[in-house]
């Protein structure tokens, strides 16, 4: 029982335009603007669709989506999370076609607060990704779309609700200054969820998403688009302690950031799961633009 693979997320944007230049000029996603409506989804693999944009006057999580592999499953994982008394409500036919899957129901997370969907038979094309600039494209598959970061309130008890309930299991932990993470798989990238207690950001609050290139020349040449446009770069290129990812970490229009990495390693059966006291083998310092 639980979720195999982060699938999608959506995002109530403020300023639309400038977040349709970061997806496209610097990550090379492919736009699919929607008939009949000012959301935009965008591909970067052979699924219809990984982020949506929704236009708004704030900014917030408008969505995470979860996928399951098989119809038994999901409706297993429904009947743990109103056994524990959180309210699941199923996805209409037109929000299943909005959001391009055969079932979905929706949740609000009790540990961060966000709108939740947990869904099977996501809209596979059978053409391929056209990137908008010159890439090698994403490692997803049955990998998802990549991994997420939150902040919350509880540390143990959220660990303890991903863990019973949707599915994930512990890879690492990291503690170092005032900060204490909790890295969590659901297959086996390294993390799918990582979690964070409190810090700078508000709890319940996005910290950054990670999406992971299938090269390193792939990060290397956003890392100069990046800085030649003056997009903030939050830290500069360097390589994980716990997953090995090299990466760099950008801030969005939005204000949370995202990473973007090549060479994260997976978990396999004889994974140990260890404490690390940084969060980097080198690199990943703050710099200003």
């Amino acid at each position: 029982m639980g979720v195999d693979s982060l699938g999608y997320v959506g995002l109530n944007v403020s300023k639309p335009t400038e977040w349709a230049n970061l997806l496209e000029g610097v990550f090379g996603m492919e736009a699919r603007p929607r008939e009949g409506s000012n959301a935009i989804d965008y591909r970067l693999d052979d699924h219809h669709h990984r982020f949506t944009l929704y236009p708004s006057k704030e900014d917030s999580v408008a969505v995470v989506g979860w996928e399951v592999t098989a119809e038994a499953k999901l409706e297993e994982l429904v009947a743990e999370l109103r056994g524990r008394q959180i309210e699941v409500i199923a996805g209409s036919q037109a929000l299943c076609e909005e959001r391009k899957v055969r079932k979905l129901y929706s949740f609000t997370c009790p540990m961060v607060g966000s709108n939740n969907e947990i869904y099977y038979g996501p809209l596979v094309s059978n053409t391929l990704f056209n990137p908008r600039r010159g890439i090698s494209g994403y490692k997803t598959g049955s990998l998802g779309l990549g991994h997420i970061v939150f902040w919350v309130k509880d540390l143990a008890a959220s660990v303890k609700f991903y863990q019973d309930i949707m599915g994930f299991n512990i890879s690492d932990y990291i503690a170092w200054d005032v900060h204490d993470a909790v890295f969590l798989h659901c297959n086996p990238r390294h993390h799918t969820l990582a979690l964070m207690k409190e810090g700078p950001g508000p709890a319940g609050g996005l910290m950054h998403i990670m999406v992971e290139a299938n090269s390193i020349d792939d990060v290397g040449y956003a890392y100069d688009i990046v800085r030649d446009r003056g997009i903030p770069v939050m830290l500069d290129p360097g390589k994980h302690s716990n997953d090995h990812m090299q990466s760099f970490y950008l801030q969005t229009p939005s204000g949370f950031w995202i990473e973007y990495g090549y060479g994260g390693r997976e978990i396999g059966p004889d994974w140990e799961i260890k404490t690390y006291d940084q969060p980097m083998l080198w690199g990943h310092r703050p710099l200003t633009v």
